[in-house]
């Protein structure tokens, strides 16, 4: 007998027990193993329904199973779903042209997850650095920002400033400079003659949603130009609809020079990632010099197609807007009652909790329990993301609940 045969077990536990005993111990989730979704809503195995206002941290920014986003890959499942990049598929280009139109670049390198598109983008900046800015080879250095979140592949990390995601990974690839974020003066003392970029986050999304002061990215812009240096904005969780814009770097009044995409690009169907910039950055690789067998595969690209089609007439961004406003507005009016500062912008929400309460995880538990998802950061912070096909009244059900918890 299996443990998915134990009648002794519940069912959320037999599967937990699975994934304890066969998975890696990578993860803590909160006690919930969803079997079915729609919209901004999962129900889990035992037939419990809960709101998600977590969204795979922005993967699902559309929700679950968009019937415009499902239908595209029903119907590419149905013409040819892989090639590799060793031929060419008819649903790459269109959507390179329409990715790169959409942000008005001029060229578009598809890859698979938020950590490729990071590090693609960084070898891209490196060789950028070497070819065009002239810097000796093996100098090329970035400046990144401390507390900043890009993913977790052995370079990235290297330039963490989490322990729980740098210890016990290296030696790390070096060429990394760490400044505090938001600091333009540490950011400007930073910058050498061997500076090639710099990549920051628009805002930081796991660091709690913590947005920039005032003037900060305008600032990081105005260095870069003044020292001939790409400014790299890593949009994976702030992109394409999260903060009612469709990057938060524009909703600044800022162009960055390489925008990382990823999470929502897939539509939550599949991973679909990209570096998007002119054709001066991405015009530096050539073949045989970087690529990805899943890279701008046919399925993929006909879902990220249909996500640029719901991005573009603004009504999804226009929307987060209004509702991003009335959330913050709710949440405003806990600070004070168990909730002791709120961040965000659009549906984006860093919500630090009083500790009396107990820490995130605590929180998180017990809004589970009252039926909302949200997920913990940095101890007494949980962050709420839910999909922008939000109502006002989920949205008000969610706060509802927070309030309660924190009343208890």
């Amino acid at each position: 007998m299996t443990l998915m045969d134990s009648p002794a077990l519940p069912s959320t536990a037999r599967h937990e027990a699975l994934v304890h005993e066969h998975s890696a111990h990578n993860y803590h989730p909160l006690p919930v193993v969803v079997a079915d979704a729609e919209g901004a809503w999962v129900t889990d195995v035992e037939g419990r329904r809960f709101l998600d206002c977590l969204a795979g941290y922005s993967a699902l920014n559309f929700g679950h199973r968009h019937p415009d986003l499902v239908a595209a890959a029903h119907r590419q499942l149905d013409r040819v779903t892989l090639t590799s990049r060793a031929f060419g598929n008819d649903q790459l280009g269109p959507f390179c042209a329409e990715l790169s139109g959409l942000l008005g670049k001029q060229m578009v390198l598809p890859m698979n997850t938020g950590a490729e598109a990071v590090e693609s983008g960084i070898k891209v900046v490196r060789k950028w650095g070497y070819e065009v800015k002239g810097v000796p080879e093996g100098r090329a250095r970035i400046i990144v920002a401390a507390e900043g979140f890009h993913g977790r592949t052995t370079t990235i990390v290297g330039f963490s400033t989490d322990p729980d995601a740098r210890g016990g990974f290296g030696p790390f690839t070096p060429g990394f400079d760490v400044v505090p974020y938001g600091d333009l003066a540490a950011l400007r003392a930073a910058v050498t003659p061997d500076t090639v970029a710099v990549l920051v986050e628009p805002i930081q999304g796991e660091a709690g949603v913590v947005v920039p002061p005032d003037g900060y990215l305008a600032g990081v812009r105005e260095t870069c130009d003044a020292h001939r240096v790409l400014f790299v904005a890593d949009e994976v969780q702030a992109g394409l609809g999260r903060t009612g814009h469709l990057l938060a770097t524009r909703a600044a009044g800022i162009d960055a020079d390489v925008y990382l995409l990823g999470k929502a690009l897939g539509g939550g169907i599949l991973p679909l990632s990209a570096v998007v910039a002119d054709g001066d950055v991405l015009g530096v690789l050539r073949p045989g010099q970087h690529g990805s067998t899943f890279g701008g595969n046919p399925l993929a690209c006909a879902v990220g197609r249909a996500v640029i089609s719901l991005l573009e007439d603004g009504d999804v961004l226009e929307r987060a807007r209004d509702l991003g406003a009335h959330l913050h507005d709710r949440l405003a009016g806990l600070v004070g009652h168990g909730v002791r500062a709120v961040r965000g912008v659009g549906l984006w929400a860093g919500v630090d909790v009083d500790p009396r309460f107990g820490d995130g995880r605590a929180v998180s538990e017990a809004l589970a329990a009252r039926g909302v998802l949200v997920k913990d950061t940095h101890g007494a912070t949980i962050r709420i993301s839910p999909p922008l096909v939000v109502t006002r009244g989920e949205l008000d059900l969610a706060v509802d609940a927070l309030g309660e918890t924190l009343s208890r």
